[in-house]
């Protein structure tokens, strides 16, 4: 686009506001994280094992990665507005089975369903390269990106106190509700900004070997994989943590799982605010020498006896702060290996870290059935943290030997 669009609130004819693309993400990175509370309390109303329950998170993010590869062609050949609407329609209707279940299967089944809420996620970043000069693109989904950092450090909280007040079934009422209104938000204030002139699936698919025969790109992604991957273990794991290893009521735990969702924004902040100057290499590497650092840190407290409850999430905000630094310098990365592939590269990183991050939360709720302590979980997280800066030293490695050649194609 050669100029901004004018936007009218709850006007169609125009495209949508920047508090309705907020929501839209908001609620998409909400429905992640607000029902972790509930989870030891639901495993005992499905009467199953822990690790069983916490398919829920993994199943959930597996399905976000594969909904990643096609919400974008998608929207690119039918429109925004229409694909907006029909997966958060589908978001709802998920939402309200997994709410009436009888079974563990069900409730799995409808929880990956859940997954189309994603293309809040997906999409409210692409309405913004729609609306706005490419110049303006980055500052407009910085504020997008800033909105929604903000939902995971609260979202616990409401699910844990609606937990306690009522049952695990009210979290996800709420999330009917919450879904019911971005549906009409969307429907009364989202006009169609899309050009029609993205790339199609099948086109995009055609480009990977391309893409990944860059090492320098694989180096980024899995620099991001294993950073967020400490995350994602601590999602899988953390409720069985709070409520088995800590004795903590779902209203404390919901507060102790918000301590990450802090460390990121602020790591986003610092991220924002100093990327251009010190370079994104050197940003990735202090955010994953963060991220390991205190990991290693926390270990070391459990394996000499001192863990508690404080040491574990206080820590675990260091997790947040590394992601926050880690995560768009990575992305701006894996962007820039390929720019005219930039597109393909979004996409197929986002679904292999994400992708990642599921089986990670996955063996992380199975690894904690090993023992009755945080330690098993915090190897996990450790190791993770570790490899992540391992890969980014990797790439700079990389890019000195490319420069010493005369800057080959990596």
């Amino acid at each position: 686009m050669s100029s901004r669009r004018e936007v009218r609130f709850l006007d169609r004819s125009t495209p949508p506001h920047i508090i309705t693309l907020v929501l839209m993400a908001g609620v998409a990175a909400m429905n992640m994280s607000v029902f972790l509370p509930s989870l030891p309390s639901m495993t005992t109303y499905f009467d199953t094992d822990y690790g069983v329950m916490q398919l829920s998170v993994s199943l959930y993010l597996a399905a976000t990665a594969a909904l990643q590869l096609i919400i974008g062609p998608l929207s690119d050949r039918y429109g925004r507005r229409p694909i907006v609407l029909l997966f958060i329609a589908i978001f709802i209707l998920a939402t309200l089975g997994c709410l009436l279940s009888p079974n563990i299967e069900t409730f799995l089944g409808f929880r990956m369903l859940q997954g189309s809420v994603a293309v809040g996620l997906v999409l409210s970043r692409a309405i913004v390269r729609d609306m706005v000069p490419q110049n303006e693109a980055a500052s407009m989904i910085g504020y997008v990106t800033m909105g929604m950092s903000l939902v995971p450090m609260i979202a616990p909280m409401i699910g844990g106190a609606l937990d306690q007040l009522f049952n695990w079934q009210a979290t996800f009422i709420f999330l009917i509700l919450a879904g019911a209104g971005i549906f009409t938000l969307c429907f009364l204030d989202q006009g169609e900004t899309a050009s029609g002139e993205g790339k199609s699936f099948a086109a995009q698919v055609r480009d990977y070997p391309e893409l990944l025969a860059s090492r320098r790109f694989w180096g980024y992604v899995f620099s991001a994989a294993f950073a967020s991957g400490a995350f994602f273990a601590f999602l899988g794991g953390a409720p069985l943590v709070a409520s088995e290893v800590y004795g903590l009521s779902a209203f404390w735990a919901g507060f102790g799982f918000g301590a990450p969702a802090i460390g990121y924004a602020t790591g986003n902040f610092v991220s924002g605010r100093f990327s251009t100057a010190v370079g994104i290499n050197k940003m990735i590497q202090t955010g994953a020498l963060i991220t390991a650092s205190f990991m290693v840190l926390a270990l070391a407290i459990s394996l000499s006896g001192y863990g508690s409850a404080l040491s574990f999430f206080g820590l675990c905000t260091f997790v947040g702060v590394g992601n926050g630094l880690v995560m768009p310098n990575a992305s701006a990365g894996m962007l820039s290996v390929r720019p005219h592939l930039a597109g393909t590269a979004s996409g197929l990183g986002s679904a292999i870290l994400i992708g990642g991050g599921a089986a990670l939360s996955a063996f992380a709720g199975v690894a904690l059935s090993w023992g009755s302590t945080d330690i098993p979980l915090l190897i996990i997280m450790a190791i993770s943290a570790c490899l992540g800066y391992v890969c980014i030293l990797f790439v700079v490695a990389r890019e000195k030997r490319l420069a010493a050649m005369g800057n080959l194609p990596d």
